[in-house]
């Protein structure tokens, strides 16, 4: 359980040092208004965001088994943020956050982390295109500028309260928002290796600021973002407390685990290298803690952000850190730009982010795969949406391994009636 920061110091060189430090930057502008927005999304300050990818992003990137994971808030974790704040409020999310990290350093030294491969693919994808399907709609308010009085959690009566809400449409959000959608995908397009998401919201929240477009911006509805980090603090603490929020500490633990093991692999079959699964469950949960105590989201290990760090050149956790680092800078240096950011903008990030998360080019693959596995992804994607996401992933899971242990039963000459 050593973290890989440990096993690849030795011998660093100039070299790798510079292709880390360019990398970091590079992920890290991609990174700062992911997070703003993931953080909006969630129901959280804008703040919470960068302080999340602050903390935890550095500890995830120190302790962690992957050489080139970055960690930080994710759209995974929007779902199940937003419910439990507006359950238990803003602290309730904090200790959760903080009994996640605490379940997985848990299972982490109970090399749980091999675990991972018992969990099934269609599960992972159905609830991963659910909560696709819950990002894209909850930024549609902002994506068109309407006006709700209040944006209901739950899927369908969000979708009423939204096209009850049609009339007051404003054309400029919609206008802000399909540019931004353009320019993201342009630029990812035809400048995979510059970080398109910052230029092109930078552009954008520019462009609106000058001509002085009547629109929301981050500074309008939440106010200055702070330009330090807050002091760190531990939540309210009681045992009734600690029941009611342990169902959502256990599903932030899941999806923190789950979510930083698929990125790893994905990242060991770019570089061709080997991640140590207990050594990043065991960071995933530090890294939780840490976030907590300072006000931070949930986080985990983000696939996007650390595709981005591989293409832009990393070889060892040193980018990450950097990553965390210069987040840090921006926020202590520039943090009164942030406020310029058009919510329009940002709605079209995160309905980027969404679609990405769906993985659209493995739909026609989902399609052909055995009606068990159809069945299985579309029953995880329906609960995920139109449910509860710890009913989803419960079922699924338990569905799932029903399934396999089905398929690998004994056979019938292997089988013999109990006597009553």
């Amino acid at each position: 359980m050593k973290p890989k920061l440990l096993t690849t110091l030795p011998g660093y060189t100039a070299r790798q040092c510079a292709a880390d430090a360019f990398a970091g930057v590079t992920v890290a502008l991609v990174a700062l208004p992911l997070s703003i927005a993931i953080a909006i999304a969630s129901g959280a300050n804008p703040a919470a965001g960068l302080t999340t990818a602050i903390v935890a992003g550095f500890l995830i990137s120190a302790l962690g088994g992957s050489r080139v994971q970055i960690g930080g808030p994710t759209g995974a974790f929007i779902v199940v943020v937003y419910g439990v704040i507006a359950r238990h409020g803003y602290d309730g999310l904090v200790l959760a956050t903080l009994m996640a990290g605490a379940i997985l350093i848990v299972a982490g030294l109970l090399r749980a982390g091999n675990l991972v491969a018992y969990v099934p693919e269609p599960v992972v994808n159905g609830f991963t295109i659910g909560i696709a399907v819950i990002i894209a709609s909850s930024q549609i308010k902002d994506f068109l500028g309407l006006t709700v009085a209040a944006l209901p959690a739950d899927f369908l009566p969000k979708v009423a309260a939204l096209w009850a809400a049609r009339a007051s449409l404003n054309p400029a959000s919609l206008g802000l928002g399909a540019i931004s959608l353009l320019l993201i995908v342009l630029l990812r397009r035809l400048a995979p290796r510059l970080p398109g998401l910052i230029v092109a919201i930078a552009l954008v929240s520019g462009a609106a600021a000058l001509v002085q477009l009547p629109i929301e911006t981050i500074a309008s509805r939440f106010g200055a973002l702070p330009a330090t980090l807050p002091a760190p603090a531990l939540p309210h603490i009681t045992m009734a407390r600690l029941g009611e929020l342990l169902p959502s500490a256990l599903v932030i633990a899941f999806l923190a685990a789950i979510e930083s093991l698929l990125s790893a692999m994905v990242a060991d079959r770019m570089i061709g290298g080997s991640h140590r699964p207990n050594a990043e469950v065991l960071a995933q949960g530090w890294a939780n803690i840490g976030s907590a105590l300072f006000g931070g989201l949930p986080a985990t290990g983000a696939i996007a952000r650390t595709a981005t760090n591989i293409r832009a050149g990393a070889t060892t956790p040193v980018a990450g850190i950097v990553h965390a680092l210069t987040i840090l800078l921006v926020m202590l240096l520039a943090a009164p730009l942030a406020g310029y950011l058009a919510m329009p903008a940002l709605a079209a990030l995160l309905m980027t982010t969404a679609w990405n998360m769906s993985e659209p080019h493995k739909w026609r693959g989902y399609w052909v795969a055995p009606a068990s596995d159809r069945v299985l992804l579309l029953l995880t994607m329906a609960l995920t949406v139109l449910a509860d996401l710890t009913v989803a992933i419960g079922v699924g899971v338990g569905l799932g391994l029903a399934l396999r242990l089905r398929a690998q039963g004994p056979s019938a000459a292997e089988w013999h009636q109990p006597d009553r």
